[in-house]
Formats: C-alpha cells, structure tokens, sequence
C-alpha cells in the first residue's frame, strides 16, 4: 500500500515538473532575454574582460559606426545651410535630403560587398529614409527630425514607466546577460542601482526633446536659423551623450557583477 502511495506520489512529482518545464516562460523573460541577447552582441558583456573605452568604442561601432551614424545627418544640415536663399531663407531641401539619403544608402552597399553585418547601416538606411519622406511630404526641412522625437519619446517613456513599476528594461537587460535573469530584484542593492540607470537613461532623452523640440517649433514659425541650430544640437546630444551613458552603464555594471576569479 505504502509502495503504491509512493509510486503516485513520485509519479505526480514528474507530472508537476514535466508541466512547469513545459510552461511557457513569461513575457519578462522573453524580453529579457531578447534584451540581453542584444547587448551581448554589442560587445556589452562584461565577462569578456574589455576595457571600458573598448567596450564604450565597440557599443558606437568604430569609426564605421561613428560615421553611418553622424554623416549623413551632418550632411542634410550642412547642405541645407549653405543653400539658404536670403529672400525666402529656405535651404534646398530635395539636394540636402538626397545627399544624406545617399550617404546612408553607400553606408548600406559597403556593407553587403565587404559581407559585414548589416543592421546597423540598415537602420539608418531606413531612419534617414523615413525621416526624409517626412520633410518631402511636408515641404519643411525641420520636419526630417520628427522621427527623432518619436523615437526619443517612444524610448524614454519605456525606460521611465519600466523603472517606474520595478521591471527596468535595463535590469531586464543585464539580468540575462550576466545569466541573473529577474532574481535582482530580490537584491536591493542592484534594483537601486537599475532604477536609477534607468532614470538616467530616461532622462537624456528627455533632455534631447527638452532642448530640440523649442528648436523645431521656432523654424515652424519661421526662424531662419532655428533648422541649423536643431540640426546642430541633434548631433551634439547623439554620440557625445550616449559615449558616457554606456560608459556609466558598464562600470555599475562591473561594480555589481564582479569578475570571477579564474
């Protein structure tokens, strides 16, 4: 009789196992793992072992990186810049967005010839493209940095609202990648930490919006030079900003989860 207890039991054990490792895993998990699958293939693990201005170097791309990011946006304002007309004080704006949208598409076939990863000049590709189209279809070259402020808005909302409610995306992020998966939230000091990393994140691109989107409405209205001022701070506030943040990023990264010794 007792055997036979026994066999039910052991047997309703394996059953409750089999059903927990059949259980879908929550969305939490995917996510995160997602997330810390994308920073691992940024060169942001720091089990590694790279330095932090190697790893900072590695998150923007390299030189490569730095230019498929920056040029072709430099590009668009240069050229609108210079083209001003000094009676309409408009730019040209179909050579201004066809040189950047040509920059970012040179990026994009480089890449496919040298059979290099292509994400990166991809998306830029389509940024660059979307954002063209909105100041083709306009008419209005600050209109090329609408994408911009969605994105930035769509990103720091995430990232505020995630700290917010204790599920951080960037807790989400390194727990997987360091194999933590959500048990730091059990540990008060990393979801202090995390939180807080995610409150600066949120914030820088609070503070793009801040600081462009006055910019954006006062060449709306018709400010000569309000397209090359927001032009200018979109760059100044994109790699310059973001370098530290990975950097601050990596070191509590670091100071939470210690090398182990070899």
């Amino acid at each position: 009789m007792s055997d036979a207890n026994g066999a039910d039991t052991e047997s309703g054990d394996e059953h409750r196992g089999s059903a927990e490792a059949s259980s879908p895993p929550a969305a939490s998990e995917i996510f995160g793992a997602a997330l810390g699958g994308a920073a691992r293939r940024a060169g942001l693990d720091p089990n590694e072992g790279k330095s932090t201005s190697h790893v900072v170097w590695g998150a923007m791309g390299g030189w490569r990186g730095i230019l498929e990011s920056v040029l072709p946006g430099l590009l668009f304002i240069v050229l609108y810049t210079v083209t001003i007309d000094p009676e309409t004080q408009k730019g040209n704006l179909w050579l201004s967005l066809g040189v950047s949208l040509g920059a970012a598409g040179v990026f994009t076939v480089v890449r496919l010839v040298s059979r290099q990863p292509i994400t990166a000049a991809m998306g830029g590709l389509v940024t660059t493209g979307v954002a063209a189209a909105f100041a083709a279809f306009t008419g209005e070259a600050s209109n090329n940095f609408v994408p911009g402020f969605i994105t930035n808005v769509l990103y720091g909302s995430a990232l505020l609202v995630s700290a917010l409610i204790g599920w951080t995306l960037i807790g989400l992020a390194i727990g997987f990648l360091m194999g933590d998966g959500t048990s730091w939230r059990a540990d008060k000091r990393k979801r202090r930490a995390f939180f807080w990393l995610g409150i600066a994140w949120a914030g820088l691109f609070a503070a793009r919006l801040l600081v462009q989107l006055p910019l954006y409405f006062a060449s709306l209205e018709g400010d000569p030079g309000a397209t090359t001022a927001l032009g200018t701070a979109k760059l100044v506030m994109g790699l310059p900003l973001f370098a530290p943040m990975v950097a601050v990023t990596w070191l509590a990264v670091r100071a939470l989860y210690p090398p182990q010794p070899k």
